[in-house]
C-alpha cells in the first residue's frame, strides 16, 4: 500500500512497520455547527519549533507508553555525493557510530542497547537519517550523545578503513550475489542516466574501494550542521520538555555554512528500450518496465494523483492488475504498480510481473498495456474510485497510535519537501483527487501507445540460456570422464 501517510513511500521498504493511531476518526455530529469532518482534521496534530541555529523541531505526542522514538534527518543523502565518489553518503552513516572524545567507537549503539532501547540509521538519495528508541527517561541521554557526534566526531583512521571493507561485504551480499538486485540496479542506471539517481545508495564498488578519509570527512563537515537537520521525535515528551532538552543539546551547536544542492536535470529518455540480464541464480522469470514520473517536490497533487493509481492497480488481490493478470487471465503469478514520488527530484512509476511457466514477455508487456489503455479510454468508475481513496484514508487513520512510525513519515516527508500540513491534510488531499486527474497522468507519463512522448525501459531477468546450461553439462560430463 501507498501513501505519504500511510507509509509506502517514506517508509523503509525492508523494515516491516505498520502504523495504528489512537482511537478511531471522529464522527461528525448531526445537527451540529462548527464540527469538522474527519478528513478536515489533522492527523498527527504535530507541534513545531525551530531553534536559533536554524535547525528544525518537530514533535507528536503519544502517552499511551513510556517510550519514544528520536530521529535525526540530515539534508543530504547520495545524490549531493562528489562524482566519481558514490557510496560516500551511506559511508558516512557507518562511520558517525564511531566515535567521538566521549563516546569511544562502537559505544553509541551499546549505550543505547544498556538503556533497554534499540537504534540505527539509513540513507537514501535525499536524506540520511538517524533514530533511537528508548523508554522516555532516557530521551536527554540519546539527544546529548547525537548532538555531540553533529559536531564533534572523531573517526580513528584504522577504524575507517575496517568499515571501508564492511561495506564492499555489505555491496557483495546484497548486490553482487543477487540477480534481482544486480538487475534493478542497471534498470535504474538506464532510467537516470548521468543523473544521481542513476547512482545505487550503496556505491559502485570500485568507487566504495577508493574512498578514502579525507573525502569522508569533508563530507561531514560540509553537510552535518543543526540548521541542515530535522529533529522528530515521537512518544511520551510533552512540547515543554522537549524545548528543554533540546536547547540544552542541539541549542549550543552553532549553525554552519552548507552550500547550496545543486544536481543535473535527468535527461529525457531518448526513447523505449530493453535491457536483457541472464543469471545463472535465476530460476523464475521477471519482468519489469521503468517510467520517469513527477515526483512530490514537481507536483504534489499529479503525486496524490499517481498514489491512488497505484492503490487501483495493485493495492492487493482484488486490485485491476492481480485480478486481471493472476486470477483472471492467469497469465503472472504475481503482478504489481510501484510508485515511488517522495523523492526531491524525479520520481518512478515501476510495473513488476513473474510469469507463469510457458507465458512470454511480449503477452505480460501487452496486458499491461491493454490495463492502461482501458483506463484512458473509459476512465474509473466513480464508486472504484471512492473505495479506492477510502481504503487508502481508513488506513491513514490507524498511523497515529505507532511511536516510530509518525517519526518516520514526518521526517521522511519534511526532508523530500512537504510541509507540516500537507503531512496532516493528507487525507483531505487523497479525496479530492479526480478520475480526470488519474487519466490526465496516465496519458502524459504512462501511455502504451505513445512511447515516444512516454519512453520507458523494459527488462528481461531470465534464466541461462539453453547454450549455457548445455555448456555447463558438457563440463561437467568431462570432468567425470577425467577421474
Amino acid at each position: 500500500m501507498g501513501g505519504i501517510v500511510s507509509g509506502g513511500h517514506l517508509i523503509n521498504k525492508s523494515v516491516n512497520t505498520y502504523y495504528f493511531p489512537e482511537g478511531k476518526a471522529p464522527v461528525q455530529a448531526l445537527g451540529k455547527r462548527n464540527v469538522p469532518k474527519p478528513e478536515d482534521q489533522k492527523i498527527f496534530n504535530a507541534q513545531t519549533f525551530e531553534l536559533d541555529n536554524g535547525m528544525q523541531v518537530v514533535l507528536i505526542e503519544n502517552h499511551k507508553i513510556p517510550v519514544v522514538t528520536h530521529m535525526v534527518w540530515y539534508k543530504v543523502g547520495a545524490s549531493d555525493e562528489p562524482w566519481g565518489k558514490s557510496g560516500i553518503a551511506h559511508f558516512f552513516e557507518h562511520l558517525m557510530f564511531k566515535g567521538t572524545e566521549k563516546v569511544a567507537p562502537g559505544d553509541f549503539s551499546k549505550t543505547v542497547r544498556n538503556l533497554g532501547g534499540n537504534d540505527n540509521a539509513f540513507t537514501s538519495q535525499d536524506y540520511t537519517a538517524y533514530f533511537q528508541s528508548v523508554p522516555s527517561k532516557h530521551l536527554g541521554t540519546v539527544m546529548e550523545m547525537e548532538a555531540d557526534r553533529m559536531n564533534n566526531l572523531s573517526v580513528p583512521e584504522e577504524e575507517f578503513l575496517s568499515e571501508r571493507d564492511v561495506i564492499l561485504e555489505e555491496r557483495n551480499q546484497r548486490t553482487d550475489t543477487n540477480p534481482t538486485a544486480k538487475f534493478m540496479e542497471r534498470i535504474k542506471a538506464s532510467l537516470f542516466a548521468n543523473h544521481p539517481y542513476g547512482i545505487p545508495v550503496i556505491g559502485w564498488r570500485h568507487e566504495i574501494a577508493a574512498l578514502d578519509y579525507e573525502t569522508a570527512m569533508d563530507f561531514y563537515d560540509k553537510w552535518y550542521a543543526p540548521n541542515n537537520a530535522i529533529l522528530v521525535v515521537s512518544g511520551n515528551v510533552t512540547l515543554e520538555e522537549l524545548k528543554t532538552l533540546a536547547q540544552q543539546t542541539y541549542g549550543l551547536l552553532p549553525a554552519e555554512d552548507v552550500p547550496q544542492r545543486q544536481w543535473t536535470q535527468a535527461p529525457d529518455l531518448p526513447g523505449a528500450g530493453t535491457y536483457v540480464m541472464h543469471d545463472p541464480q535465476v530460476k523464475q522469470p521477471m519482468w519489469i518496465r521503468a517510467y520517469q514520473a513527477p515526483s512530490i517536490k514537481e507536483s504534489y497533487e499529479d503525486t496524490l494523483a499517481l498514489e491512488v493509481l497505484e492503490e487501483l492497480l495493485s493495492g492487493g488481490s482484488s486490485a485491476r492488475l492481480y485480478q486481471s493478470l493472476v486470477v483472471e487471465q492467469k497469465l503472472a503469478t504475481s503482478v504489481n504498480m510501484s510508485y515511488s514520488g517522495t523523492l526531491l527530484l524525479d520520481g518512478t512509476v515501476i510495473f513488476h510481473a513473474i510469469p507463469r511457466e510457458g507465458v512470454t514477455m511480449e503477452q505480460i508487456s501487452t496486458a499491461i498495456d491493454v490495463e492502461l489503455l482501458k483506463l484512458i479510454r473509459e476512465g474509473i468508475d466513480a464508486k472504484e474510485l471512492s473505495e479506492t481513496k477510502e481504503k487508502m484514508i481508513n488506513s491513514s487513520i490507524y498511523a497515529r497510535d505507532s511511536i516510530a512510525g509518525p517519526a518516520m513519515i514526518f521526517g521522511g516527508s519534511i526532508a523530500s519537501g512537504l510541509s507540516v500540513d500537507q503531512i496532516e491534510y493528507w487525507p483531505r488531499d487523497i479525496r479530492a483527487v479526480t478520475d480526470e486527474k488519474i487519466v490526465e497522468l496516465i496519458t502524459g507519463w504512462l501511455n502504451p501507445n505513445d512511447p515516444e512522448n512516454n519512453p520507458s525501459i523494459t527488462g528481461h531477468l531470465l534464466p541461462p540460456k539453453v547454450e549455457e546450461l548445455n555448456g555447463v553439462v558438457e563440463k561437467e560430463e568431462a570432468s567425470h570422464e577425467g577421474e
